[in-house]
């Protein structure tokens, strides 16, 4: 940020006027930020890959069957045998249940199990295009009506596992932020030790995520922005993470410049012009990383990548221009008790991170290769990844009531019917898609409301020239099982000529999802890659460094990865993992590792040019050391946070993300590179001149003393 830019922010007269437009600003979509969660789509549907067959598929199926649909089975247990009261109560049931608001034709069953054992009864609801949401009300006047003693209920299939997804994203709006924020504080009172400076950088963080929900909110109501509960989390911890974040460089910066000016204005002046660049650079490297996943497949994946883009947009603006006044503005005293006052030695040139740059320089060769081995090693871990998608029943971290059910019908050999492979082909070849559809092993009977069996059930009458098949699979729906015999009903229906057939269902989409998300890693990861490369090939004015840097966070997120992955599998006993984490992961660690690298070499180029790049290597990792490391473990601590969902998808991304943070602020950024810097010296710039015609010590004792 241009000098004269930065002192014009924080002047005398600016300063209020940028507090009073923020002001204005979260009061105006602020208000609207509590709304977000009613606008999210989470339907498997609108996660849909846009070029897959289910897709295409759902979209002619609107005609015979509402999308809005939603098949909800309610699962009776009594492990000592159905009585028959019981019996009667469930088929007394089902008058009432006809009573609910959105059942939508003929309600099946109770249907019993051969042992004697259970029931099962299926409805079918909708409640328009926000049904999804209103399933947990649905599914409490279901256990009402169900409740019997001695016999238990459970609500599964789709209805049941909607309202337990509204469930588990239900801290979005309470626990999740407020265990972040209270998580954030601590670490600030300890990295600041006073208790008025941290009000500061929350109260901007604060500001950044209510006016960036109320705009996403209006984008997402107004302008067709997919977001869902995944991508209104991850929002969310990244607002506080990584305005929290930018915040500790620029107050860290700004101390600093107060030791060398008199006047706070112009010592903010100067540590604005110093940190902006850094902290434009890292939050650029964020947004065009995010801004990649737009180019996914999967819809939910596009979507999420302006979320998160407008997310940290917004909070950079606020913590280049509302930060800054706010610290103007309260001057000194706000850094109570260890005010930093003019003229005084700054603390850093002494401390933790002086006498490990002093280690490093002795043998920074043997510091460089070793910790690439043992990070090389660690990568191996990655072996063990298991991308390949997860069943319902391991979705989450805790056994919801829909999982519960769908266990139940398990053991006592009664099928979900409301897992349906739905078909839809010219109206002229549908006797013959329904003859092989007869044929496809793992396609079971399904029940009619009435009584009896079939196989295939058409989808009221063919309209157009398209008509509509149904038939169930007995399986769970995100199984490897089911995805077998999806695929073989695309083979038998695509077999016929002139059918045009096309498959779609629960099973399908999820098998669609996990196709294009292994697509997704081929295209994405490259383009993030030479994104972050071309960022920082720009920033450092050199070729060599971004290579090297880019080559040190390509190590961190291997690491990081091989060493979460273990934790899953032997530690936290998770199953697997959805198709879409790898991505994600490397996105997100990627675009905010090479953040701390930012930091750390926009301070060594600014030495370099003083004192040669040896010289300047050890002055950026004494001076930036402490607060990249404090914006580490705040990332780290937040990222963490995703955990109290009980999703295995975010608490995967949590533990995977902060361990890799932590890789990086405390061994990458701290020990890797900076050994690198110092065995390579100005070379390091190439092709850029930087150093040239200045001596540049080799890396020796004498260095270290310099």
């Amino acid at each position: 940020m241009h000098r004269h830019v930065a002192g014009a922010l924080t002047g005398r007269y600016t300063k209020w006027a940028v507090l009073v437009f923020w002001i204005v600003a979260v009061m105006g979509l602020g208000g609207f930020a509590g709304k977000l969660t009613s606008v999210q789509n989470n339907e498997a549907s609108s996660w849909l890959p846009a070029s897959a067959e289910s897709t295409a598929g759902f979209k002619k199926m609107e005609p015979f069957q509402d999308p809005n649909t939603i098949p909800t089975v309610i699962v009776y247990e009594r492990t000592t045998g159905l009585t028959a009261d019981d019996k009667a109560a469930a088929a007394a049931d089902v008058a009432s249940f006809a009573k609910l608001d959105g059942v939508e034709g003929e309600i099946t069953g109770p249907i019993p199990s051969k042992d004697g054992q259970a029931l099962e009864t299926i409805i079918k609801f909708n409640l328009g295009k926000d049904g999804w949401n209103k399933m947990p009300d649905t599914v409490k006047e279901i256990r009402k009506i169900a409740e019997t003693d001695g016999m238990s209920v459970h609500v599964a299939g789709a209805g049941g596992q909607a309202a337990d997804a509204v469930e588990a994203f239900g801290g979005l709006d309470s626990t999740l932020l407020f265990a972040a924020l209270g998580i954030v504080i601590l670490i600030l009172l300890v990295v600041y030790r006073s208790p008025t400076l941290w009000f500061l950088p929350i109260f901007s963080a604060v500001v950044s995520l209510g006016t960036t929900m109320g705009l996403v909110y209006f984008l997402a109501k107004y302008a067709g922005l997919t977001v869902n509960g995944q991508s209104q989390a991850i929002l969310s911890i990244l607002c506080i993470g990584a305005g929290t974040d930018y915040a500790l460089l620029l107050v860290a910066r700004y101390r600093e410049e107060l030791r060398n000016y008199a006047d706070r204005h112009e010592a903010m002046a100067h540590a604005l012009h110093r940190a902006a660049p850094a902290i434009l650079a890292s939050a650029a490297t964020v947004i065009l990383g995010m801004l990649c996943l737009t180019f996914a497949d999967m819809s939910s994946t596009a979507g999420m990548g302006p979320v998160v883009a407008i997310g940290v947009a917004m909070t950079y603006l606020v913590m280049v221009t509302l930060l800054p006044a706010l610290l103007v503005i309260t001057g000194r005293w706000m850094f109570w008790p260890m005010r930093p006052t003019f003229g005084s030695v700054e603390p850093t040139q002494s401390g933790m991170w002086a006498r490990i740059g002093k280690r490093i320089a002795i043998r920074p060769r043997t510091v460089w290769v070793g910790t690439t081995v043992v990070l090389a090693i660690a990568c191996l871990g990655l072996f063990r990844l298991d991308a390949n998608g997860l069943s319902t029943e391991d979705t989450y971290t805790k056994e919801f009531d829909s999982i519960k059910g769908q266990k139940v019908l398990a053991a006592h050999d009664l099928v979900d019917q409301s897992n349906q492979l739905l078909v839809v082909a010219n109206a002229d070849k549908l006797p013959a898609v329904a003859t092989a559809l007869e044929g496809v092993d793992g396609i079971v009977d399904q029940k009619l409301p009435g009584g009896g069996t079939v196989k295939v059930v058409p989808l009221g009458q063919p309209k157009d020239g398209v008509g509509a098949l149904s038939v169930v699979i007995g399986s769970d729906v995100s199984s490897q099982a089911s995805f077998d015999v999806v695929n073989r009903t695309r083979d038998a229906v695509h077999a016929v000529k002139g059918a045009d057939a096309l498959v779609t269902g629960g099973s399908a989409i999820y098998l669609d999802t996990k196709v294009a998300s292994q697509r997704d890693d081929k295209v994405i990861i490259p383009l993030v890659l030479a994104v972050v490369l071309l960022v920082l090939i720009a920033l450092l004015r050199a070729v060599a460094a971004p290579l090297i840097l880019l080559g040190t966070v390509i190590l961190s997120f291997g690491a990081a990865l091989g060493i979460s992955v273990l934790l899953f599998e032997y530690v936290f006993g998770f199953a697997g993992s959805d198709p879409s984490f790898p991505l994600f992961a490397f996105v997100f660690l990627v675009a905010l590792g090479i953040d701390y690298n930012i930091f750390l070499m926009t301070r060594v180029r600014e030495e370099a040019a003083s004192h040669g790049t040896r010289r300047g290597a050890l002055v950026g990792l004494t001076s930036t050391g402490g607060v990249i490391t404090s914006a580490g473990v705040v990332l780290a601590a937040t990222f963490i946070v995703l955990g109290t969902l009980p999703l295995v998808f975010l608490a995967e991304m949590g533990i995977a993300v902060a361990l890799g943070v932590m890789l990086d602020t405390m061994i990458v950024r701290s020990i890797l590179v900076t050994a690198i810097n110092i065995d390579l010296g100005d070379k390091i710039w190439w092709p850029s001149k930087l150093g040239q015609g200045r001596t540049d010590p080799e890396p020796t004792p004498e260095l270290v003393e310099a």
